[in-house]
């Protein structure tokens, strides 16, 4: 097993074990991909990536981190993207997208924005979480669902994999890491629920409960796909919190996600609750992907500060992950895979295009 060996995912066939990861553009207008996602995703499947995965499209208005998020969430939205999708296929890469609901972490301004709460008079909206806890103090107090509103966002999400579908996309990841919605209801230090959703004295019964809305949502979503797309779902391994989620409870979910039909748990960390020290360095989370890989007996994405091909390569070499998700290396170099094979001595992707550059 090594980095540019082709990989077979139930219909599919990726090139090599490269994934762009997910990463927030946020610069959509009413949830619409336009020019910017086209060429910005595109880049990547030009660079040789094996899969690229769409930065997080909100299933339902609510689900946005910001006004600007991608979206997935009515059919209009599906035109757009299929441009998109079917650059991406052009060139050898498998299209994929994260369908994403932000929880109580939404409505914000962007970045470059100047940050903070997005107002009604700038498009924002009142968000929703499992229980009525602010993300902090400078972040809007959710509503909390109700049973009714717990299954409306189920309904979301599979009509959002249909409609993925119908875009184009091949590959399906839920993302429940990172402090949204579905995170949100993982976590004892988010979810103070009482009921089937929730918390409960015990421990069993919490984890069973907690783990419920993601459970049902994952086993819905399966039933909706065709035997031939992979499903895939993002995790935080842990919340870095004490009395938070954490490891062993990843790897007890992981293993109900395979027997759900999941096809492989991309590995991730944080986000449930601000000013926690992460031990950041490079790979800092692959041994999550390694010991869920290990002990629940499904794929795992390694994804986190994995810059080097040498690096990513002993990673898939040494059976800590199936699969290494690139990010911030990516926007850096966009043909990053090409580069890689040239230093590791394989065969990269080119495009015929670009033919007279390669050594």
């Amino acid at each position: 097993m090594h980095l540019f060996e082709s990989v077979p995912l139930r219909g599919l066939t990726a090139r090599n074990r490269i994934v762009v990861s997910p990463m927030c553009q946020y610069s959509s207008q009413d949830g619409f991909a336009n020019d910017w996602h086209l060429v910005h995703l595109g880049s990547f499947a030009l660079g040789g990536a094996g899969i690229v995965v769409s930065e997080a499209a909100a299933v339902e208005p609510r689900g946005r981190i910001s006004p600007h998020d991608l979206g997935i969430w009515k059919d209009e939205h599906i035109e757009p993207l299929a441009r998109v999708t079917g650059f991406i296929r052009e060139q050898g890469s498998i299209p994929a997208i994260q369908l994403a609901h932000a929880g109580r972490k939404a409505s914000m301004r962007r970045s470059w924005d100047g940050g903070g709460i997005a107002p009604a008079e700038e498009g924002g909206w009142q968000p929703i979480a499992p229980s009525g806890i602010p993300f902090a103090d400078d972040y809007l107090t959710p509503t909390a669902l109700d049973e009714a509103g717990i299954r409306q966002v189920i309904d979301e999400f599979v009509a959002a994999a249909q409609r993925s579908l119908a875009a184009g996309f091949q590959i399906i990841e839920i993302h429940a890491a990172h402090g949204y919605l579905l995170h949100e209801f993982l976590s004892p230090l988010s979810n103070h629920r009482h009921d089937r959703y929730g918390a409960a004295p015990n421990p069993t019964e919490s984890f069973d409960n907690r783990t419920r809305l993601l459970r049902e949502l994952v086993k819905e979503t399966r039933l909706a796909l065709p035997d031939g797309v992979p499903l895939f779902v993002r995790i935080s391994a842990t919340d870095w919190a004490p009395g938070g989620w954490d490891l062993p409870q990843s790897i007890q979910l992981a293993t109900h996600l395979k027997e759900l039909g999941v096809d492989l748990v991309d590995c991730s960390s944080g986000g449930l609750v601000p000013g926690v020290q992460l031990p950041l360095g490079p790979g800092y989370q692959t041994a999550f992907a390694a010991q869920i890989r290990a002990q629940a007996g499904i794929p795992t994405g390694a994804v986190g500060m994995i810059t080097s091909a040498a690096q990513a390569d002993h990673l898939v070499r040494t059976e800590q992950a199936d699969f290494v998700f690139l990010g911030r290396e990516l926007l850096r170099d966009p043909h990053w895979p090409l580069r890689a094979a040239h230093e590791l001595g394989q065969a990269g992707s080119w495009p015929i295009q670009y033919q007279r550059a390669k050594l």
